[in-house]
């Protein structure tokens, strides 16, 4: 009953499972590319937080495959997708997988050999926090975790590039954004229509990545806080709250999606058989090595008794 009753109230969990996708965030993407079209001209992607692998399962689908199955291709003219997690990933055709961490120096060099030395033209995170419910504490974690992303975007993306990273909209949000606009000359807020309304995320679609005249890596963190310290002061935490009154800033917000496409807030009937009777499918992928697995085993054992 629970599983049937998640069908029928997420229409996109469900299409997710009928159309071989590892997770329904799977459409969050394909739902920026069509407002942005994102994957156009690429050749070298990285997928950072890719676990389980839907967003792979959309670049590999979308870029790889059609070029793969293309007369006029050759090998070395296949497009190069490489995915980091710190979580194991099932395979997935096209993508090159790297087990570490995205805040780690050596991460950066893994990839762009993988590049033969060359750059990305497409960095994409869908990755997140445990949330607690706690907006503004949820809020800041993320913006962490998508600084850690950007110390791996200014290493391995080439000029021009883009940047598409889940966001938690919060108060600080506007900080946020002027960070990323130090790197890239267009930043636009997404929500896609798959993303539920009731849900704080959004996406952050960075295009045409331009660092700062002289800028080096070993300096980011600085130039970071400089924008949340515009007075120089050290006595300041690095915050938005400069950027009010006369200094608001008005963040350029977009919803993605065709509007007459389905509701992600709205409950679906289930398609039946003929003999009014409903198949549910499991999922296409589940977890190699979850976190919970030791978890669930130490359970499984005390209900036996061990």
């Amino acid at each position: 009953m629970g599983k049937a009753s998640r069908d029928k109230r997420d229409i996109y969990y469900r299409k997710a499972k009928e159309e071989g996708w590892r997770a329904r965030s799977a459409f969050k993407l394909l739902q920026i590319d069509e407002e942005f079209n994102i994957f156009e001209g690429v050749k070298h992607v990285v997928d950072l937080c890719a676990a389980p692998g839907s967003w792979s399962q959309v670049l590999s689908r979308k870029l790889y495959l059609p070029a793969k199955l293309s007369t006029d291709s050759k090998d070395q003219d296949l497009p190069l997708i490489v995915a980091i997690d710190l979580q194991p990933m099932a395979p997935i055709e096209g993508v090159i997988q790297v087990q570490g961490d995205i805040t780690n120096a050596r991460t950066a060099e893994v990839v762009i050999r993988h590049f033969d030395g060359c750059k990305a033209d497409l960095v994409v995170c869908d990755g997140a926090p445990d949330v607690t419910g706690l907006h503004d504490m949820d809020e800041f974690v993320q913006s962490q975790l998508i600084l850690a992303g950007l110390t791996i975007v200014t290493h391995i993306l080439k000029n021009g590039g883009k940047f598409i990273a889940k966001i938690f909209r919060g108060k600080d949000t506007s900080l946020l954004y002027c960070q990323l606009k130090l790197f890239f000359t267009e930043v636009t807020l997404a929500k896609p229509k798959s993303s539920r309304n009731s849900s704080i995320e959004a996406f952050a679609v960075c295009e045409n990545y331009s660092p700062p005249e002289g800028f080096s890596e070993k300096d980011l963190h600085r130039l970071l806080e400089k924008v949340g310290t515009p007075s120089g002061a050290d006595d300041l935490d690095c915050s938005s709250g400069w950027l009010e009154g006369p200094n608001k800033v008005y963040i350029p917000f977009l919803a993605c999606g065709d509007l007459s496409g389905y509701d992600s807030d709205r409950s679906y009937p289930l398609p039946k058989a003929p003999d009014g009777s409903y198949k549910i499918l499991d999922p296409v992928q589940p977890p190699i090595d979850p976190p919970y697995k030791r978890a669930l085993e130490m359970k499984k054992a005390s209900n036996h008794g061990v």
